[in-house]
């Protein structure tokens, strides 16, 4: 290890998506908190909101990368939180993102960092190890869901949809299976062009063999080491653990109108519901949700994006759903502050879309979980945080659709609620445990500390 080396110079290049942002952000500043300096690249339109996270601005700096122009890719749309219509101007943001590639490979060249770590650019480690940085893939998914995404695909067998996803016998664990409307989205996952024809899991195994290691948004103390152990023997790679990257307590108060509103409710009683920057319902799904939350009778917040086939959020709402809830409800698409809402005393009940960085927070409040996947690694999560922990209570779907209903919903949000009994009650004890887990002090200092050090061992020697 060369001496110079005491503090880092580290890139963060993630995927334009605002739960990979964030979370990255986060990171940022557990290596800022030891004296590592972070050169932030992302494109302008998250700057502002990603600033506020930033609490180290004098070690953290954010990069402008601007976005190269593409063919039927609306020059407003930086983020996938801007994309409307997923499926299509998703994948032209994909291709936005790899011809970046230039400005990316400048930037290296120019300030050449120690470490970047990235997590979509499967043509990233190529540039960096030309300008002799060490490229990292870091992943804010859990290690099950990366574990999974890295199943062979000859042992992933998607030849018949009417049946679950067969796990190979060394997988982990037994119970993180797939339903049939699942597999379906599975296969999708290993066929669909993803920006420049890979598919989305192509691009991820891709980004792992050809990364110098790889580095994962948990712990041993949280989710074990037989996912890390699995992840290392079918990568082949160095696989490091960067602690659960709690965010750190906000800096900003929550936005005066929303705290007066959740003022009025007594304590532990409302119900939150967000699902993340990407996810858009459908207006059947989207209606059977908020009636779901109507039925239980309990106040609540819920912040979502209105439907495709909607003009708006309020044209999506059931009809005299607004007249019938006015006083004890509030739904609203603009972006809240999630971190600060479940922190609120009068909040009690988390119905979360199982996003990563979603369920961290989740996990280091004091509210009951609520499990509703709809894509990729969140079916993963929900089956770890639903079966495997037990702290939250999955939603029921119809296993040949994936459809759910209001009653599902209802119950789902009745089950956790009633804590003093039941699936309730043992829900709570083991999420009450696993916060003091992630809450244990010195357990991230411990993560990113080892975590630096193994880094420092694997840099190349620069000329």
């Amino acid at each position: 290890m060369v001496e110079d080396h005491k503090h880092l110079h580290v890139a963060m290049f993630p995927w334009f998506a605002m739960g990979h942002l964030t979370a990255y952000m986060h990171f940022s500043n557990k290596l800022a908190e030891r004296g590592h300096r972070v050169s932030f690249l992302t494109p302008s339109k998250p700057h502002p909101l990603i600033s506020t996270l930033n609490a180290h601005p004098h070690l953290i700096t954010l990069i402008h990368v601007p976005i190269p122009q593409v063919p039927g890719l609306d020059p407003n749309i930086q983020t996938t939180a801007d994309c409307t219509n997923f499926q299509t101007e998703h994948n032209l943001l994909a291709t936005a993102f790899d011809r970046t590639a230039p400005f990316i490979e400048s930037f290296l060249h120019k300030s050449k960092p120690d470490v970047v770590f990235h997590d979509f650019s499967h043509w990233l480690p190529q540039i960096a190890r030309t300008n002799k940085t060490l490229a990292v893939a870091f992943f804010t998914v859990s290690s099950a869901a990366l574990a999974h995404t890295l199943i062979p695909k000859e042992k992933a067998d998607l030849s018949n949809p009417d049946r679950i996803l067969r796990l190979p016998p060394d997988f982990p664990c037994a119970s993180v299976t797939f339903r049939k409307h699942e597999v379906r989205q599975a296969d999708n996952f290993f066929k669909e062009g993803f920006g420049d024809g890979r598919s989305i899991r192509e691009r991820i195994v891709n980004v792992v063999t050809s990364s110098d290691a790889v580095a994962i948004k948990t712990c041993r103390e949280l989710e074990g080491q037989h996912y890390l152990d699995y992840i290392e023997k079918h990568s082949n790679k160095v696989v490091l653990n960067a602690g659960p990257t709690l965010p750190v307590p906000p800096s900003a108060s929550l936005e005066e109108g929303v705290a007066t509103w959740l003022g009025k409710f007594r304590p532990k009683s409302v119900i939150f519901c967000a699902f993340g920057s990407q996810c858009v319902l459908p207006l059947d799904q989207f209606q059977e949700l908020v009636l779901g939350i109507e039925l239980t009778g309990l106040p609540f917040l819920i912040a979502l994006k209105p439907p495709a086939e909607a003009e708006s959020l309020e044209a999506a709402l059931p009809e005299g759903f607004k007249q019938r809830t006015e006083d004890w409800g509030m739904v609203t698409g603009e972006w809240v502050q999630q971190q600060q809402i479940l922190g609120h005393e009068s909040v009690g009940c988390f119905v979360t879309h199982c996003g990563s960085g979603s369920l961290t927070e989740g996990l280091i409040s004091e509210c009951q979980l609520v499990l509703l996947p709809f894509m990729g690694d969140q079916f993963v999560n929900a089956r770890v945080m639903g079966e495997d922990f037990s702290v939250g209570v999955e939603v029921e779907k119809g296993d040949e659709d994936g459809l759910f209903d209001r009653h599902g919903v209802c119950k789902a949000v009745k089950q956790v609620m009633d804590m003093d009994d039941g699936v309730g009650k043992e829900v709570k004890i083991n999420h009450d445990k696993w916060r003091n887990v992630l809450l244990t002090p010195g357990l991230e200092k411990s993560c990113v500390d080892e975590m630096v050090e193994k880094l420092k061992e694997l840099l190349p020697v620069k000329v």
